[in-house]
């Protein structure tokens, strides 16, 4: 038992009512369904949790109203390892786009000790205008080392499409607010999940620390209103009054003006989104490029994002059409050296089987903004002001010819990153450890700029620039001189 949970627990169990697990999901989710009775309007989703098994592996199981207390302590009850989300879904399985309503919000904040939650209550409940006022949760869960905070909805939200990518903004915005260094918590890496994040369940076991979880029941059930209100920007907050942003276009309309949407969408019937030619979009060789390059992201992976990482290489991989096989070998050695990042929760081989569910099509159109989130990598966009990348090189070349001809012989010793970029152009197909070897750089020093070479900047807007072979290309560098760096 951690000192943050004896602390916390000694506080909470002073003031607040401790709910047993079986009572908890019962009141978390009270609409389950029954066990044996087929439900074909969808009206009773579920929840789905995962269980440890005799073979120590997790398996699923749905939530039925009428055999939960058998299943609470056959399944949950001292178990060393289970994990279930505010969610409640149409199917089987815990898969986002299965999800139908959303029971809670849950948060979790890692590294709460007696003096964090003194914090925390300081700030429970206050108005939400000034600094540093949270939410007062529904319930708190201790979960080790840390908390877990549960908004209960007076009443489930509809997870239409648009919603969840709303409840998913207002999610990390509040997440910002919660987690505070020093304050709320004692550790410094902000920790962003998803919305259907599945959480150590009530009176379940955290094997690591040997420690009960508990819940304390300290706040009302509350609205999507009194959490939009402490939101930081307002553009984060939920309406739930625009689930739909329909078309105006007719039919008609849209087949001429998108022909393979209207094939694939209304003649096949396919209505996921299409999936990005990620391949066909290379600059090179290498079909898997952009996966490569997510491999080589390893040396900027702090502890609390380490899944999210591995999580994100199996996105990668999907994007790309990385065989599964090369996905599971890379991972296993990325394992390897994520095991060697300090931070108070181990990783485990759970960790990979769990993360390997992101290899699917639910996932292919994961976007930038929200992998640097989750994994606090800064992900740097291309700018090339509508062009080609093949034209954008081709500019940017012919520029940098023109303004700094003799870029390369810069006196005195060369930047790290120009002896990174000079040792790929004279190694192309040198890896990074090879790099490491031959530079006698850092390891962090190569990844950092493993893919970021040297770039020419030029600020004179009334450049004139005279090549060959094309005028087409010369146009493309003046329009690209008039709009400026």
């Amino acid at each position: 038992m951690t000192e943050n949970y004896r602390g916390c627990y000694e506080y909470l169990s002073a003031q607040f009512e401790q709910v047993g697990g079986y009572d908890f999901y019962r009141e978390l989710f009270p609409d389950n369904e029954l066990y044996g009775v087929k439900y074909d309007d969808f009206s009773h989703p579920s929840a789905v949790y995962l269980y440890q098994g005799e073979d120590e592996r997790l398996h699923r199981r749905k939530m039925y109203h009428d055999t939960w207390e058998q299943d609470y302590t056959e399944f949950v009850e001292q178990n060393p390892l289970t994990l279930c989300s505010g969610l409640v879904y149409r199917r089987n399985k815990n898969r986002l786009e299965h999800a139908q309503r959303m029971n809670a919000l849950i948060f979790d904040l890692d590294g709460v000790g007696i003096g964090e939650l003194r914090n925390l209550f300081l700030r429970f409940d206050g108005d939400p205008k000034r600094v540093r006022r949270l939410p007062m949760p529904t319930f708190l869960v201790l979960s080790g080392n840390g908390l877990h905070l549960y908004y209960v909805f007076k009443g489930p939200i509809d997870l239409y499409p648009n919603i969840k990518v709303q409840l998913k903004s207002l999610k990390y915005d509040l997440t910002f607010r919660i987690w505070e260094y020093k304050g709320t918590s004692q550790l410094k890496a902000i920790q962003y999940q998803s919305i259907n994040q599945g959480f150590r369940m009530v009176g379940s076991i955290n094997a690591k620390y040997g420690t009960e979880l508990v819940a304390f029941r300290t706040g009302e059930r509350v609205t999507l209103d009194y959490l939009n209100a402490y939101a930081i920007k307002p553009e984060n907050r939920v309406d739930i009054n625009k689930p739909f942003h329909p078309s105006r276009m007719t039919r008609a309309q849209a087949k001429e003006a998108y022909p393979e949407w209207y094939q694939r969408v209304v003649i096949e019937g396919n209505k996921r989104k299409k999936k990005w030619d990620i391949a066909g979009k290379v600059h090179g060789d290498d079909p898997y490029a952009l996966y490569h390059w997510w491999l080589r992201q390893i040396g900027s992976i702090e502890g609390g994002h380490r899944y999210f990482y591995l999580m994100c290489l199996a996105i990668y991989a999907y994007k790309c059409d990385v065989p599964k096989q090369q996905l599971r070998q890379d991972m296993r050695t990325a394992f390897e050296d994520l095991q060697m990042v300090k931070h108070e929760n181990a990783l485990t081989e759970e960790d990979i089987r769990s993360a390997l569910e992101a290899y699917d099509k639910e996932y292919y159109n994961f976007t930038i903004a929200d992998i640097e989130k989750l994994t606090n990598v800064r992900i740097e966009r291309s700018k090339r002001n509508g062009r080609t990348q093949e034209q954008h090189m081709e500019v940017m070349r012919a520029i940098q010819k023109v303004t700094n001809p003799n870029w390369r012989r810069g006196n005195g010793r060369p930047s790290a990153q120009q002896r990174v970029y000079d040792w790929r152009q004279q190694n192309p197909d040198g890896r990074p450890k090879e790099c490491i070897a031959g530079t006698g750089l850092s390891k962090n020093t190569v990844y950092k700029w493993w893919d970021n070479p040297p770039t020419v900047r030029y600020e004179d807007s009334g450049l004139t620039v005279k090549i060959r072979p094309s005028q087409a290309l010369s146009d493309l560098i003046q329009e690209d001189l008039r709009k400026g760096p």
